[in-house]
Order: C-alpha cells, then sequence, then structure tokens
C-alpha cells in the first residue's frame, strides 16, 4: 500500500471534523475520495502531506511514518490542494524552471517531459496569465509531478473547468497510473468525474469513512442493475416477482402500471424469461444500470445531501 493510515482524527473547535479514519491506498491506481462538500477530503488530504497536525491516528506513507520521516516522503510526493500558485507575468517554462529550482532538480530536460505529459508543450512560451483556467489547473500539476513523484495528490481538480478542460483533466489522471507509473489520490464531491476516473474509491461523510474498496465492489453491493416492468397486470406481475425472490420497489417515476426490481443478479433476460414462463404476455421491459452515483447515495442512506 502507497498510502496506510490508521485512526486519523481531527478537532476543530471542539467538533470533529475528521474521526478515526482509516485508509489503505493501493499503488499503481486512481484512488477516488469522495464527499460532499465540508466532509473532511481537503482535510485528510492535509494531514496526509503533514499540512495538518493530526490530534490522533499514525500515517505510513511509502511505507514509511510520516511523523518521522516528513521531509524524504515529501520527496516523493507531489501536490495540488485548491488553486495552483504561479507567477501570471512569466511563462509556462520559466515558471517551471522557478520550481525546479526550488526542488533542486538540476536536469532542465524534465521541464519539456514534463510540459509535454500534461499537453502543455504548445502553450509553453505564453505568459501564465493569458492561460484558460484548465490550462492553469494543468500547469499546477506540471509543477506538482516535476519531480517525478511516486504519488500525486489531487483536491478538486476540475472545479471551475468548463467541459473541454473537464475532459482533459479527465484524460491526464486516468493516464498517470498507466504511463508514468504514479499513483493518483483525487478527491471531488462529483461523483461522475470519479466514476471516470477512478478505480479504487472511498467515500467520507461527516467526517467518517463509510467505504474503501474497489469501485466495482461497491457498485456491485450498492449499485448494480434495476429492471423496471411496465404491465397492466401489475399486481399479478409484482407477486410472482416476491414469491421468486426478487426485490421489489415502487416506481421511481411513480408510474401506476411500473414494478421497479434491483439485485445483485437481475437482467432484462431474467425477468423476460419467468414473465414468458407465467404466461404474461402484455409487457414493457427496461434494464437500467446504475451509477456511482446510485450506490453512493444508498451508502450514506439518502439523507438528502448535495452532490
Amino acid at each position: 500500500m502507497i498510502i496506510e493510515a490508521k485512526g486519523l482524527k481531527k478537532i476543530y473547535n471542539h467538533v470533529p471534523v475528521v474521526d478515526d479514519v482509516d485508509l489503505l491506498v493501493p499503488e499503481g491506481e486512481v484512488f477516488g475520495f469522495l464527499g460532499p462538500n465540508g466532509s473532511g477530503k481537503t482535510t485528510v488530504m492535509r494531514m496526509l502531506l503533514g499540512l495538518v497536525k493530526t490530534d490522533g491516528g499514525d500515517i505510513k506513507i511509502l511505507g514509511k511514518s510520516l511523523e518521522k520521516n516528513r521531509l524524504s516522503i515529501l520527496k516523493e510526493v507531489g501536490a495540488l490542494i485548491e488553486t495552483p500558485a504561479y507567477y501570471g507575468h512569466l511563462n509556462a517554462i520559466d515558471n517551471l524552471k522557478i520550481a525546479a529550482t526550488l526542488r533542486q532538480i538540476e536536469d532542465h530536460s524534465q521541464i519539456e517531459k514534463t510540459l509535454d505529459r500534461v499537453g502543455l508543450t504548445s502553450s509553453k512560451h505564453k505568459k501564465v496569465k493569458s492561460f484558460s483556467l484548465g490550462m492553469k489547473q494543468r500547469l499546477g500539476i506540471a509543477m506538482a509531478l516535476l519531480h517525478q513523484p511516486k504519488l500525486l495528490l489531487l483536491d478538486e481538480p476540475t472545479n471551475g473547468l468548463d467541459p473541454e478542460g473537464i475532459q482533459e483533466m479527465r484524460e491526464l489522471i486516468r493516464d498517470l497510473p498507466k504511463k508514468e507509473g504514479v499513483t493518483v489520490f483525487v478527491s471531488s464531491h462529483l461523483l461522475g468525474e470519479i466514476d471516470q476516473v477512478a478505480s479504487q474509491v472511498g467515500v467520507i461523510y461527516h467526517g467518517s469513512l463509510l467505504y474503501q474498496g474497489q469501485k466495482n465492489d461497491l457498485l456491485a453491493s450498492h449499485g448494480g442493475t434495476t429492471v423496471s416492468v411496465h404491465t397492466p397486470e401489475k399486481d399479478k406481475v409484482e407477486q410472482l416477482l416476491v414469491t421468486e425472490g426478487f426485490h421489489v420497489q415502487k416506481s421511481i417515476r411513480h408510474k401506476e402500471d411500473e414494478i421497479m426490481i434491483t439485485g445483485p443478479h437481475v437482467t432484462k433476460e431474467v425477468i423476460v424469461m419467468l414473465l414468458q414462463r407465467e404466461g404474461i404476455q402484455n409487457y414493457y421491459v427496461q434494464e437500467h444500470h446504475r451509477t456511482l452515483e446510485d450506490a453512493y447515495m444508498a451508502l450514506i442512506g439518502g439523507k438528502g445531501v448535495a452532490v
């Protein structure tokens, strides 16, 4: 594991904002850290970087204690927390030269390579103040990648980006583990973004970690597939499905002739075969694949959180 954290706690004004959080982040993957605004995501990330002192718990990164080895660990870690810092009157190359000096990087060929990695080669001589928000975010990531870290922490990297910028950011995040061997720990309150880039997820809510593990396992246990059946013989079909052991829900669209069926092994084909076997002739069946958002809302118990 590239990150191992146990029992993390942080208290502000007698209120726990991070409450006994355990984290295990595997190497070589994108780990999506999900939660509504104010749930403790940024505080956890600051704790992982040693920017916020913990009120309890232990952190190991790259197998070493953060408390005892912070400086050596940070040489292997890159981070973009909130807004990137840059000199607007300078171009991208000069900004990275300054970052290289601060990092004591003598091989400036790494600057060109890093600009290419984040897709800024064609804009490298432009002043940064003329960059779009998406380009500034990519420059921030370039600064975080310049020293070739093994771990990259990104806090809400798509905030404020236009659709094109969001797509570019997605591709960059997805490519880093595959092409560069960099583990990416990315936080977001935008479930759709994490769904498209992460293979591992953690869900934090009111400072408590509700889930961590494979995204597909979360989808299987709290997401999966929903099948809807539209039929004038609703009562008969509903009784049949219950007898066969299916979980039947009320229509989320409040349609009188609709039945919703959920479960780990529910498919359109299975339901159609059952209806045909019982001689039901008048029906229409649809299959709906549930998303990470469905799984998230099921996990937090539908508490009305804005995400």
